[in-house]
């Protein structure tokens, strides 16, 4: 599993339902894109639940490296960069995913949180609390799903979790609504710790 996601930052005074609309006629298009575990079609709207920005975020889980490749190197691609530019693809290793209570709801939210690991950090028992934090969190009521990576380059875990209705406020990190959820192969991701 690969865990995989780019923002694009919008201006301030942006109409934020150019990126639904967007959503509304493209999303469905990786609907039963293979390799594909799933994406979440995220946005953060500037002066909501803390946001500074308008920024459209979609987070990926893939189960197959090479379809992540084929995605980043085809069309739809192209039209992100065609339409603005390209952006700074940030992609981890997976480390779990892990179905929640809420998994047959459509997720409304998902949160994202990153965690750079100190130096004077023992990375595996750092990368062990973490997964424990997500096999309990995958318990909670109103996760949909959970997951976990790593970016071995700069030593940074990537917390993932979609959320049936609204984030709660003790979750720290990034909050994103969900307009459009494809997961054609999230049973692929498999289930528990992949580390």
């Amino acid at each position: 599993m690969q865990a995989m996601q780019y923002a694009i930052t919008l201006p301030a005074d942006y109409d934020m339902e150019i990126i639904r609309n967007r959503v509304k006629s493209k999303g469905h298009l990786l609907d039963d894109f293979e390799g594909l575990g799933l994406k979440a079609y995220g946005i953060r709207e500037r002066g909501v639940d803390g946001s500074p920005v308008n920024q459209y975020a979609p987070f990926y889980l893939w189960a197959d490296p090479e379809a992540m490749n084929r995605f980043l190197n085809g069309d739809g691609f192209r039209g992100v960069i065609r339409d603005f530019g390209r952006p700074v693809v940030q992609h981890w290793q997976g480390l779990l995913h892990l179905p929640g209570p809420a998994s047959g709801a459509l997720p409304r939210t998902f949160s994202r949180r990153t965690e750079t690991l100190p130096e004077s950090t023992d990375p595996a028992t750092a990368i062990a609390r973490a997964l424990a934090a997500h096999e309990e969190l995958a318990t909670t009521d109103g996760v949909h799903s959970t997951a976990l990576a790593l970016d071995p380059r700069h030593w940074e875990l990537v917390h993932f979790t979609l959320w049936s209705d609204a984030v709660p406020h003790a979750s720290a990190g990034d909050r994103y609504q969900v307009l459009h959820l494809s997961a054609p192969g999230v049973g692929r991701l498999g289930a528990g710790r992949q580390w």
